[in-house]
């Protein structure tokens, strides 16, 4: 099932609009067939109402109540590129739950930063409260899957030592465009494209340390809220996105997260 957040965009009184963002399951015929609440918490009981696509305004699929986790250096291509030895266990590291936007938002360039760099991730959506889960449990607190760029202040990073600023900063955090509840991470390639060239591309199963050792070793350190989310790390390939760029990341059998950067603040 592919769930999508969204608000319309055209005048139909009954999808109450003015109201909080709604929730559906995406069909193959671009419909989308209406929820009532949000699935994580409510399960998922259709409304018996649908509306088109086209006349939608998708958003982040899921806004973390909680937290956003990620796992750093979990591609040992890009652990080199960053002039580091690949980790023998986890780096994980947190952004703010304020650093989400959704598929079509801008990434807006701080006037702190000289560089913005682009990195594609995929990214589990956690779906009950769970500590210490065992690897072969780990699919009992997935809800789904979707896609993540970790917008990142290149220059911040490397000047503060520490990321809190170089990967916190408003809409550092683009995620969508859906949840797949379906999906399971193997070979698929994931990709990030910036304006038309491809510039990064490995498949996903060259990641380090895979999704039950990610769930488990995090879960030791935190407990796990329903729509926590965690960014599973990026390949090689990283760099800086220019203004007014548009950034792709694409994962095989999940979807396309574009959004475009702004010019940078005065």
């Amino acid at each position: 099932m592919r769930i999508v957040r969204f608000s319309p965009v055209t005048a139909d009184p009954s999808l109450e609009l003015g109201k909080d963002p709604l929730f559906g399951l995406l069909n193959d015929d671009d419909t989308i067939a209406v929820l009532a609440g949000d699935p994580l918490f409510s399960g998922i009981n259709a409304t018996g109402k649908a509306v088109p696509l086209a006349q939608v305004r998708l958003l982040a699929p899921v806004l973390p109540r909680s937290k956003v986790i990620c796992v750093g250096k979990n591609y040992a291509d890009h652990a080199k590129e960053m002039g580091s030895e690949v980790p023998t266990e986890p780096i994980i590291f947190l952004k703010p739950n304020t650093s989400v936007i959704g598929p079509g938002d801008t990434i807006v360039w701080p006037a702190m930063s000289e560089r913005v760099d682009f990195e594609a991730e995929l990214a589990i959506v956690i779906s009950r409260i769970c500590k210490d889960v065992p690897k072969e449990r780990v699919n009992d607190v997935i809800f789904g899957y979707t896609l993540a760029n970790d917008v990142t202040a290149r220059d911040l990073q490397s000047k503060d030592k520490q990321w809190t600023r170089a990967k916190g900063f408003d809409t550092f955090c683009p995620l969508g465009p859906w949840i797949e509840t379906h999906f399971t991470p193997g070979d698929q390639l994931i990709t990030a494209t910036l304006d038309g060239e491809i510039k990064q591309s490995a498949p996903l199963s060259s990641m380090v340390f895979d999704i039950p050792t990610i769930i488990n070793f995090v879960s030791q350190v935190m407990t796990l809220l329903p729509g926590d989310v965690i960014l599973t790390g990026t390949p090689a390939g990283i760099g800086p996105m220019g203004e007014r760029s548009t950034i792709t990341v694409a994962i095989e059998g999940l979807g396309t997260l574009t959004n475009k950067v702004s010019n940078r603040a005065k």
